[in-house]
């Protein structure tokens, strides 16, 4: 995982340009805040790192920083420790990104966590958010990018319509 404090960052761009920011809203996410009602650091961490499903060679390079945070305290981590490494995942596939081979290897055994950090959050609370949240982290990790973006949106009302279609067809 490229540390924090490594100069490359400056190499690496997100949507506004070069990296050179993100490893101060990354090192925010080690209090594991909340992201809900756009909160920092993850507002605009989304921003520059998952721009209107857009992702960048920073993306791929903070993906194991948020897993990392989120393994610290699964119990405690917000739902967008699951999203946004999933989301990241499914918009590489989509938009055909290349991960850079110097970030490929810890980021993709970042997203072979993601699985096991779902089982260990098991015990807690889960909204329907958070569990859509969950279920698409662990499609993502298994290779699984289109159930993953579908299970994003895939709320009781939108599975039930789901079931009628599936069963009719």
């Amino acid at each position: 995982m490229l540390s924090l404090d490594d100069s490359r960052w400056s190499e690496l761009q997100h949507a506004y340009g070069d990296a050179a920011d993100i490893p101060e809203l990354l090192s925010q996410l080690a209090g594991l805040p909340s992201s809900e009602n756009n909160n920092e650091p993850w507002f605009s961490i989304w921003s520059a790192l998952a721009h209107q499903g857009d992702v960048y060679s920073a993306s791929f390079a903070a993906v194991p920083h948020v897993i990392e945070a989120l393994a610290s305290a699964p119990l405690k981590a917000d739902f967008s420790h699951f999203q946004f490494p999933a989301w990241v995942e499914i918009c590489r596939v989509k938009k055909g990104v290349s991960v850079p081979e110097n970030i490929a290897p810890a980021y993709f055994k970042s997203l072979a966590r993601l699985p096991a950090l779902v089982a260990a959050a098991a015990s807690r609370q889960w909204d329907e958010g958070f569990l859509c949240c969950a279920l698409s982290a662990v499609a993502a990790a298994k290779g699984q990018p289109a159930i993953a973006e579908a299970v994003l949106d895939l709320t009781p009302d939108v599975a039930g319509e789901f079931l009628e279609w599936f069963f009719e067809r």
